[in-house]
């Protein structure tokens, strides 16, 4: 198990960075782009976390936790495909990043759960000329927030798991904003930088009961408290050769900021076959009443409350027919639909897409890879904005094996 965690972590590194990376401009509000949805298994069904799985960590809720059954190891990246457009122009843009990196340990009771996720990205290069063509204004954003968690899942009773994550967030994110002006030497430039720490929880429980003899209801919910989020920030304004070179630059003295972390709420239910078939639908809600940015300083933004609504479901041909491998191959789908809570200059950004994906197997193991599409759009052309048309491809390994069980022979 060991080995294989090794080889699969290292030939996975090699393809994808594992720094944040996002190419919206969207991700110049809040925090960034919120990258992290969920394992590739619950993002193929369009982020459905209702249903129990003894060899997937499930990263949304902490109860599902006390499902598994092995010690699990699972790693994913992405790479994304965008396809930005105004009124006027459009532009493309590609990015391949680390999605995850977590550890599931089963126990009788209580399981444990550890990893790393890199929660938000900021990335976006923007170039605005003015009406008279005279100026050019260019607007570059890097960075983002990582997290760092460690969780329990505890089974209660046969039919109901609690679990509670703690998560430590941190990171860096730089946003700058240069000034090119006909006829003049220099560039000026405002560089914005904010170093980011905080504490939150985020707590589930899970209620699964038999209806008849096969069909199994599943209902789960989670609670996300409200948490603070705070910014160690610096300004620095400065001259520039046309070419980017430092001419000249001054300290600017600015306040350290909070950002208050939305309250979070998600419901969902479904029914479904163990090990057959399963569909569910699950609702989030955010209270993003009370969010804001590192600085206090932009205009036409506002935050409202946010909502999601998520449809999904798999099925399995067959995990007895050992003789057909893609009978044993598990199929997902799903929808959502999002009104992400941000709105900019009157207009509400909203984000839906269909998803897809297949769990596959490898012989002889518990283990399999998983792979994932989402093809969906973002926010709207009207109001000077940008529409968003991204494809997402995700690739990720769920590495299985029982550690601690005692031999019959020795």
């Amino acid at each position: 198990m060991i080995k294989k965690i090794i080889v699969s972590f290292s030939l996975l590194l090699s393809l994808v960075s594992f720094a944040q990376s996002t190419s919206s401009p969207y991700s110049f509000y809040g925090i960034g782009d919120v990258r992290f949805k969920g394992t590739v298994e619950n993002r193929s069904m369009a982020g459905l976390s209702i249903v129990p799985d003894s060899i997937h960590l499930n990263l949304q809720n902490p109860a599902q936790y006390a499902s598994l059954k092995y010690i699990s190891f699972a790693v994913a990246g992405t790479f994304s495909a965008n396809r930005l457009s105004n009124q006027t122009q459009t532009e493309k843009a590609q990015r391949t990043t680390l999605d995850y990196l977590a550890v599931g340990i089963p126990a009788k009771k209580v399981s444990l759960a550890f990893g790393l996720i890199p929660y938000s990205a900021v990335g976006y290069r923007i170039n605005s000329f003015s009406t008279d063509g005279t100026t050019l204004n260019q607007y570059l954003g890097t960075g983002g927030i990582n997290k760092v968690f460690l969780g329990f899942g505890f089974k209660v009773t046969k039919k109901i798991n609690i679990g509670v994550d703690a998560q430590y967030n941190f990171g860096r994110i730089e946003t700058n904003s240069t000034e090119f002006v006909n006829g003049l030497q220099y560039a000026t430039n405002e560089k914005n930088t904010s170093n980011a720490g905080g504490l939150n929880f985020n707590t589930g429980i899970t209620y699964n009961t038999k209806v008849s003899k096969k069909i199994t209801l599943y209902t789960a919910a989670t609670f996300t408290p409200q948490a603070i989020m705070r910014f160690k920030n610096e300004r620095r304004i400065y001259t520039q050769t046309i070419s980017g070179s430092l001419v000249d630059y001054l300290d600017v003295p600015v306040v350290n900021t909070r950002m208050k972390m939305p309250t979070k709420y998600t419901f969902g239910f479904g029914l479904g076959e163990m090990r057959k078939w399963a569909i569910g639908t699950e609702v989030s809600l955010q209270n993003n009443s009370g969010f804001g940015n590192r600085f206090n300083d932009i205009n036409a933004v506002n935050y409202g409350n946010a909502a999601k609504i998520t449809v999904g479901g798999y099925f399995i041909p067959s995990t007895k027919n050992f003789s057909k491998y893609f009978s044993k191959v598990v199929y997902r789908a799903g929808f959502r639909y999002e009104n992400t809570g941000l709105i900019i200059n009157d207009q509400k950004i909203k984000d839906g897409a269909v998803t897809f994906g297949f769990g596959m197997p490898l012989r002889g193991t518990f283990s399999n890879i998983n792979i994932g599409c989402e093809l969906g759009s973002r926010g709207t052309a009207k109001a000077n904005l940008i529409r968003e048309n991204y494809a997402n491809i995700s690739i990720g390994l769920s590495l299985n094996d029982k550690w601690f069980q005692r031999r019959k022979y020795e």
